[in-house]
C-alpha cells in the first residue's frame, strides 16, 4: 500500500468511527483541524518511525498540507492530541472486536520504559514520585522510568495494556490486566506465585510459564515446548513497539504525557494489525 493510499485508508477508517460516537463536544468553537485530520494524522506519523509530537507536525506540514490546509501550530495539535486519549482508546477497543471478537489463549509480558538515564536522574525530576527505578534483565542495566505490561492474544493482538512504575512486580499488576478474560495465559517464570496461580484459575485462567530449573515440571516436553513457542509472539510484539514506534525511547515530563504516547503507539500497532488483516479491513469499509 502506498504512502497516499495508507493515510486516506486510516482517514476513512477513523473518521467513521468518530461520526458514530456523534459529537464530541458539547460548546466552544470546533478546533481547526478535525479530530479525525488529526487522530490520522497521529497513526500515520508512529507508523512512520515518527517518536515525537514535532516530527509528525513538521511531515504533515511539509508534505502533506494541501490535505491537511488548517494546520496551525504544533502546540495546538499537541494539544487536540492529548484531549483525544480517551476517543483513541475507544476507537482501539473497537478494532480489536472487529478483529477478533472471541479469544481464549493469551500472552502477557511487560518491557521497560525508560525515562531517563539513569546517571542523569536529578532530585528535582519531574517524574520523581512517579517514576521509580527497575532493572532490565534483557539489557543486564538498572534505569528510572515505568515499565510496560501488555496482554496479547496468539496472533500478536494487543488486547490490554498498562503502565506502572519500574519497581511494581508484574505478578501485582496482572490480575487486574486479565480480570475480564478466561482461558489459557502463558507467560515467563517471572509470574511464578502459587497464590497467583490460584487466584487466576478462580477466575477460570490457566496460568502456563516455563519452571525454574529448580523445580520438577511433570508437564510433557511438547506440550511446554508448544507454549514457549506460542510465546515468542508477544516478544515478537514488543520487539515492533521498541523498533518501529520507539516506546522505549520516549521524553516525557509527567505521567499524562506518557500514558497519551503509549496509548497512541499502541493504537498505531493496532491499525497495521487491522489493516493487514484484509477480511476485517473489508468487512468494516463495507
Amino acid at each position: 500500500m502506498l504512502i497516499d493510499d495508507f493515510i486516506i485508508n486510516v482517514f476513512v477508517c477513523v473518521d467513521d468511527f468518530i461520526k458514530s460516537l456523534g459529537a464530541l463536544r458539547k460548546s466552544g468553537p470546533s478546533p481547526h483541524l478535525s479530530d479525525s485530520e488529526v487522530i490520522t494524522m497521529e497513526i500515520v506519523g508512529e507508523f512512520l518511525e515518527m517518536g515525537s509530537d514535532k516530527e509528525i507536525y513538521e511531515y504533515f506540514k511539509n508534505h502533506w498540507h494541501h490535505w491537511f490546509p488548517k494546520l496551525t501550530t504544533t502546540k495546538t495539535f499537541v494539544t487536540q492530541s492529548s484531549n483525544l486519549y480517551q476517543v483513541k482508546e475507544i476507537f482501539r477497543q473497537f478494532l480489536v472486536l472487529q478483529i477478533s471478537p472471541y479469544n481464549d489463549i493469551f500472552l502477557s509480558d511487560g518491557f521497560p520504559i525508560p525515562t531517563c538515564h539513569i546517571k542523569r536522574v536529578r532530585k528535582k525530576n519531574p517524574l520523581r514520585g512517579e517514576a521509580s527505578f527497575g532493572y532490565c534483565a534483557t539489557k543486564d542495566e538498572h534505569y528510572f522510568g515505568f515499565k510496560g505490561h501488555l496482554v496479547t492474544n496468539q496472533n500478536g493482538l494487543i488486547l490490554n495494556f498498562t503502565i506502572a512504575p519500574a519497581n511494581v512486580d508484574e505478578r501485582d499488576v496482572l490480575p487486574e490486566l486479565v480480570s475480564n478474560y478466561q482461558g489459557d495465559l502463558i507467560a515467563d517464570k517471572g509470574l511464578i506465585r502459587p497464590e497467583l496461580t490460584e487466584e487466576l484459575a478462580s477466575h477460570n485462567l490457566q496460568l502456563h510459564t516455563p519452571l525454574r530449573s529448580n523445580m520438577k515440571d511433570s508437564r510433557p516436553k511438547g506440550f511446554v515446548y508448544q507454549i514457549m513457542n506460542v510465546r515468542r509472539r508477544i516478544e515478537t510484539v514488543i520487539g515492533q513497539l521498541a523498533e518501529r514506534f520507539k516506546i522505549q525511547s520516549m521524553r516525557v515530563k509527567d505521567l499524562r504525557h506518557l500514558s497519551v504516547k503509549v496509548g497512541r503507539k499502541i493504537l498505531a500497532h493496532t491499525v497495521a494489525f487491522f489493516f493487514a488483516n484484509s477480511l476485517a479491513f473489508h468487512g468494516i469499509l463495507n
